[in-house]
């Protein structure tokens, strides 16, 4: 693998609608179409939740580590289906199961943001997700994603019964 990212932040900017303080994808290390996903997520004390949550000791909470899971399933999904996103072009969170926390992640955490295609069926992506620091699994997740574009957002060959990438 290069030292190059498969995706700096202009491009997760093209990728996503998010912007700061809710864009919570640094960089894309890599990805595979159809597969799976590796992102950057540098958490910095500097992050607005910080300062409620919670001043004694920051702790990022469960939900936004939720939220950087879902925009690395969505710029997936999208790269997948060479969809380009435009002003008419969304993806939804559209449901998540099996979610668990191992440990907090704190201010100076690289949060490393994984997700693999497990099938898609009727315009809704299933990705199995794994947030880690330092090798380390803080968060783990089942969710789902529905790209919604001008025509729908299909992975390239996907099989129309549903058994997806």
């Amino acid at each position: 693998m290069s030292d190059k990212p498969f995706m700096d932040i202009n491009a997760v900017l093209r990728q996503l609608p998010h912007r700061y303080p809710f864009l919570m994808v640094d960089r894309v290390l890599d990805c595979v179409p159809g597969k799976s996903i590796r992102a950057v997520k540098n958490v910095t004390f500097n992050e607005p939740f910080f300062t409620g949550h919670f001043p004694q000791r920051p702790v990022m909470p469960g939900v936004m580590i939720i939220e950087a899971l879902a925009q690395a399933a969505g710029i997936l999904a999208f790269v997948t289906a060479g969809v380009i996103p435009d002003d008419d072009t969304r993806f939804y969170f559209v449901g998540i199961d099996k979610a668990r926390f191992r440990r907090p992640v704190e201010p100076g955490d690289q949060l490393v943001l994984k997700a693999q295609l497990q099938r898609y069926f009727k315009g809704i992506w299933r990705l199995s997700t794994v947030a880690e620091v330092d090798g380390e699994e803080v968060c783990s997740a089942e969710m789902m994603v529905a790209p919604e574009t001008r025509k729908e957002a299909k992975p390239a060959g996907a099989n129309p019964a549903g058994a997806g990438a």
